[in-house]
């Protein structure tokens, strides 16, 4: 998928996570993670760049997405580590979730691409696809996106919805 296929994947799967954090009060904490979860959207893309490491390989796994969300706690931990043990270990948690939905949002998009994504790297070179469309496809990017914007919307209604916003 191209960028803007991602970031309606994205759009939606961060959706749930924005509107649980505004219920619970941490308007500022939606905000800069849903931020970061945009910037980051095309972060396995990065093998582009790196010309030992092919297009889809290793950073189309759920191993680099585990390192990711690695990367999102240990941020995460060193952020709160001055309001004491609590927020260390709560915000580590939570930039190791938003680190691997960041990543697995993307896995999913792309699984969608009759190329896949080798989710078991390294242990299988076995691609998992659902062969919708192809990456370059203006109608599925698109699509994503506007998918992704109305599954937001409909997220935050309802939630508004049930806690009486």
């Amino acid at each position: 998928m191209y960028r803007t296929g991602h970031l309606g994947v994205s759009i939606a799967v961060y959706a749930p996570i924005g509107a649980g954090l505004f219920v619970a009060g941490a308007d500022t904490l939606a905000v800069l993670a849903g931020a970061v979860m945009f910037w980051f959207t095309m972060l396995p893309d990065v093998d582009h760049k790196l010309p030992i490491v092919p297009h889809r390989g290793p950073t189309h796994s759920l191993v680099f997405a585990v390192l990711i969300g690695g990367v999102g706690a240990a941020t995460g931990t060193l952020a709160a580590s001055e309001f004491g043990m609590t927020a260390a270990i709560s915000l580590g948690a939570f930039g190791f979730l938003l680190g691997l939905a960041t990543v697995l949002a993307h896995l999913l998009a792309d699984a969608l691409t009759p190329a896949g994504v080798p989710l078991l790297w390294p242990m299988s070179g076995r691609t998992y696809s659902l062969y919708l469309w192809g990456a370059d496809s203006t109608v599925a990017n698109y699509g994503l996106f506007v998918g992704g914007v109305v599954t937001a919307i409909g997220v935050f209604v309802v939630v508004a919805r049930l806690v009486g916003f």
